[in-house]
């Protein structure tokens, strides 16, 4: 393949793009996501409370959290393909385990490895884009990637209620099996064409203006590390945070509380959640290549915005087409978030930083997914309604969108794209 790029009709970083999507699709989308259409039937069939379905949920992210921990060390020694086919299949397996048993603590645990497994792939996949992508492509290219959510939620909403109708009871357990077997399949296929960067095949990364051999050794396309402030890397961690922390309690509970709170059957919830998904394909790129056009800081200002919006109204738990509005909103940002984060740090740090910088920002913001869910469910039983919990995820959404207009801007009209200075 080294020397048969310009065979291609194509660049090779596209077909990075599509396989790094289903990549996402598997650890996130199959991984994390689903969840939420398989808590339902799962925890009434073993009589979970919300606490309990709230602590399975944060262990998935307890189990991320311990992965980033070294993924900027492991990526480095193992690369990026290695390690996305390796947390994807440890995504695969624990899914199928996880069908086998029907002890809360098992399940816990399985779920934990599953988190391991998802941030194992994610980090890395996410890395990419940085290598094969300069800045003013970045944010579209890392917002498709996040579409493979968005097939992911409509997958478990379909799958899902067929199969609890047709296994009754046990179809939560066919659906953990099915959906890890896919996992597994894409980790394949993820060891078969992915690649670490663009010059192993001798090529340049999209949007380069500079011959292939010298695209590895260039730190023109952003700042190098030691002039970036801390500060900076702290308010990018803190508003990665809220968006953990707020995005998982409704991608958690909003099939929850549709069904146990609002009289929904399964089937019409199952609607909704697909409908997300479907608005979640347009939620990366649109927002991303927004970010492109009109800088990082008004982007995110405008995701959080959206987001508010979306938890007031699941808080006021109107039906008809309020809630059709709370969804849509959500489903249209939801995922957008971290494809933008991704292209704001690589436009302020070398490319060859991208990753491990984002293993330190995930790190911090981590603890957002484990405490989201786990004080959602704890609010849920003491209230017995899920409104505060969406209540909270709206002020915090909002105060997000207040601090993203602190990032400073970046200077597009030299190649070295310095900090505009306030």
């Amino acid at each position: 393949m080294r020397n048969k790029p310009s065979q291609m009709p194509f660049h090779y970083g596209w077909v990075i793009v599509f396989v790094a999507m289903l990549a996402v699709f598997g650890c996130i989308g199959l991984g994390r996501l689903a969840l939420g259409m398989l808590l339902p039937s799962m925890g009434a069939d073993l009589g979970l409370s919300y606490s309990q379905m709230g602590m399975i949920s944060a262990g998935n992210f307890i189990g991320y959290l311990g992965a980033v921990l070294f993924c900027g060390w492991m990526v480095r020694r193992l690369r990026a393909r290695t390690m996305i086919a390796c947390g994807l299949l440890t995504v695969a397996a624990s899914m199928m385990l996880i069908s086998r048993t029907s002890h809360y603590p098992t399940i816990l645990a399985l779920y934990v490895l599953t988190g391991v497994g998802t941030g194992t792939a994610n980090m890395p996949v996410m890395g990419l884009v940085a290598h094969w992508f300069k800045a003013r492509s970045r944010g579209r290219a890392g917002g498709l990637l996040m579409a493979g959510n968005g097939f992911a939620i409509m997958l478990s909403g379909v799958l899902i209620p067929l199969l609890t109708a047709s296994r009754g009871a046990a179809g939560w357990r066919l659906g953990w099996l099915l959906l890890g077997a896919l996992v597994g399949a894409i980790a394949l296929l993820c060891a078969l064409l992915l690649r670490d960067n663009p010059e192993s095949i001798g090529l340049q990364p999209i949007g380069s203006e500079v011959p292939a051999e010298k695209a590895q050794n260039s730190t023109a396309d952003a700042l190098p590390l030691k002039k970036t402030p801390s500060w900076l890397l702290a308010l990018i961690a803190s508003v990665f945070f809220i968006f953990c922390f707020t995005y998982v309690i409704y991608a958690t509970f909003i099939v929850t509380t549709l069904v146990q709170e609002m009289g929904f059957s399964e089937a019409q919830a199952s609607h909704l959640w697909i409908w997300i998904g479907f608005c979640a394909l347009f939620s990366g790129p649109l927002f991303g290549a927004l970010s492109d056009r009109i800088g990082r800081g008004w982007g995110m200002m405008i995701v959080f915005a959206v987001q508010t919006c979306a938890y007031l109204l699941a808080a006021s738990q109107l039906s008809g087409l309020w809630i059709y509005l709370s969804v849509t909103l959500y489903g249209l940002s939801a995922f957008s978030i971290p494809s933008i984060i991704v292209a704001t740090l690589s436009d302020y740090l070398p490319r060859e930083r991208v990753t491990a910088a984002l293993g330190h920002v995930t790190f911090f913001a981590s603890f957002g997914q484990i405490v989201g869910p786990s004080l959602a469910g704890l609010l849920a039983d003491l209230s017995g309604s899920f409104s505060s919990s969406y209540l909270l995820a709206a002020g915090l959404t909002a105060t997000a969108a207040a601090l993203v207009m602190l990032l400073p801007k970046m200077d597009k009209s030299t190649t070295s794209q310095a900090l505009v200075q306030n």
